[in-house]
């Protein structure tokens, strides 16, 4: 009797009256929101992807055509801004990771009012405008700025100035996206307790080890959803790569802006649009899979 009575699996209680009735409001609650995205992000990108594949024929419709995308792929001038965009992006991801990830583990396992103003100093750039950015860029690192002012009272040679080359973006780029990758940072070392540390530094483990084996692998999600909102941001960004670099070879950004009011190409400039596109949907992919997995566990 008891044997039988075990094999009988546990049926889930049913849900009550009130919360059945929850539901379709709910549902209403999240239909606003998805709709606005619909609306205003995923038409425009299937509306684009449509027009650059299906475009006029001489008989009055429309055929299915790779021309736009085959000149791309096959102009050098277009693959060189690729390229560019490309090498900048991974430049911004390797040194914010670089800067930091040391601030992030400062600000985490640090005390007192010190961590307090470099945590400031640190979220400060998020408050201040690209454009003002830029020009600080140029008022202090350009041409006659506040370093040839100074090297040259002292008697030092002028250094080469980053300014319109692909080394003023990065610079520009990384300052601007050191706040948010701070933060993601920092909300992933919250979920590292202090009882681990304290018990691998019991053991003889050292501050190399202690962070390889136990800080490392416990926020492997927040470095991987930091440099996934960096890159996206980095990879579509026009206002810094158009001010502080130059004009040729340049990023995708400032490229599609050229191609569309310059050139006159229209056309052309979704295509490119729609490759850039292609390229951030890779790495959204990432972030998308960490998010799935955190909620999978």
């Amino acid at each position: 009797m008891s044997a039988a009575g075990g094999a009988v699996q546990a049926q889930p209680e049913p849900l009550d009256e009130s919360e059945t009735r929850r539901r379709p409001y709910g549902l209403l609650l999240v239909a606003a929101p998805v709709l606005l995205v619909g609306w205003l992000v995923i038409w425009p990108i299937v509306s684009a992807v449509i027009r650059t594949l299906w475009q006029p024929a001489d008989d009055g419709g429309y055929e299915f055509t790779l021309e736009t995308y085959v000149f791309f792929f096959s102009d050098r001038y277009s693959l060189d801004n690729l390229t560019v965009t490309l090498w900048t992006t991974g430049m911004c991801a390797l040194f914010l990771l670089v800067i930091c990830l040391p601030i992030s583990l400062y600000l985490r396992f640090s005390v007192g009012r010190l961590p307090a103003y470099v945590q400031s100093l640190a979220i400060f750039p998020m408050f201040v405008p690209s454009i003002i950015l830029a020009y600080a860029f140029i008022r202090v690192l350009g041409p006659n700025g506040m370093v040839d002012i100074l090297l040259n009272a002292v008697g030092l040679p002028k250094i080469r100035t980053p300014y319109l080359t692909p080394w003023g973006p990065v610079i520009g780029l990384v300052w601007d996206n050191i706040p948010l990758t701070v933060l993601i940072l920092l909300s992933g070392l919250g979920n590292v307790s202090n009882q681990a540390i304290e018990a691998a530094r019991d053991v003889g483990a050292r501050w190399l080890q202690v962070l390889w084996y136990i800080i490392l692998p416990r926020i492997g999600n927040s470095i991987l959803v930091a440099l996934s909102f960096s890159v996206l941001g980095i990879f579509s960004s026009f206002t810094l790569p158009y001010v502080l670099g130059p004009a040729a070879p340049e990023m995708m950004g400032p490229f599609m802006q050229r191609t569309f009011r310059d050139v006159n190409d229209p056309q052309m400039a979704i295509t490119q649009a729609v490759i850039t596109f292609g390229f951030c949907i890779v790495f959204g992919l990432f972030y998308v899979r960490s998010v799935a997995r955190n909620r999978g566990k």
